[in-house]
């Protein structure tokens, strides 16, 4: 990526991060950057489109972030957790996405709902294929990969954000033996327990 190109999507970072992706104008876009609106055109076409390149940035930036988080030889759940302790963690540092998900919320802009939807794929495509590959090692009992990703991923992110709205925060720990309760061991008597 040159230099110009680079400098343009780091000011619509910086602007979507301060005023939101529906109050940014390409005119602050141009200012920020120093350079002129017709330079921006030359790379991308829309405002959208300049959404699209940055959260294609943040989502190779948290898969890194991720895989860095995977304790070497650890057991599913203990990597799941850490994972997306890491990934949230992640996600809550970052400006623009505490304020895309605003937007979300308030306003529904529909471009950064597509955005912020990207990134929750992203995030269950990455556990659906640790899922899988916790399958053949064994560690868990043959189950629909992406349906079990989506759920435990909503249940994570539940219970990291919603449950503190009504409640007191729980903490990692708190949050990955519930996981291990519902998803690992299940809520369900075995046989010989009934």
């Amino acid at each position: 990526m040159n230099d110009k190109k680079l400098k343009i999507i780091n000011a619509a970072k910086k602007s979507f991060s301060h005023f939101g992706y529906k109050a940014t104008t390409m005119d602050q876009i141009a200012k920020i950057a120093q350079v002129g609106k017709g330079t921006i055109y030359t790379y991308f076409s829309s405002k959208e489109e300049m959404l699209k390149a940055i959260i294609d940035l943040f989502v190779v930036e948290m898969r890194d972030v991720a895989e860095s988080a995977i304790p070497r030889r650890q057991p599913f759940i203990k990597s799941f957790n850490e994972v997306l302790h890491t990934i949230t963690k992640f996600q809550s540092e970052h400006e623009l996405m505490i304020k895309l998900s605003q937007e979300v919320k308030e306003i529904g802009t529909p471009e950064v709902i597509a955005a912020m939807k990207s990134v929750e794929d992203e995030i269950c495509e990455f556990i659906e294929v640790k899922i899988e590959t916790a399958i053949e090692r064994g560690e868990l009992r043959k189950c629909d990969p992406k349906i079990t990703s989506f759920l435990m991923f909503k249940m994570y992110v539940n219970l990291v954000n919603d449950w503190k709205e009504r409640h007191e925060p729980l903490d990692k720990d708190q949050i990955a033996e519930l996981i291990n309760t519902y998803f690992i061991e299940g809520i369900g008597m075995k046989n010989e327990d009934y």
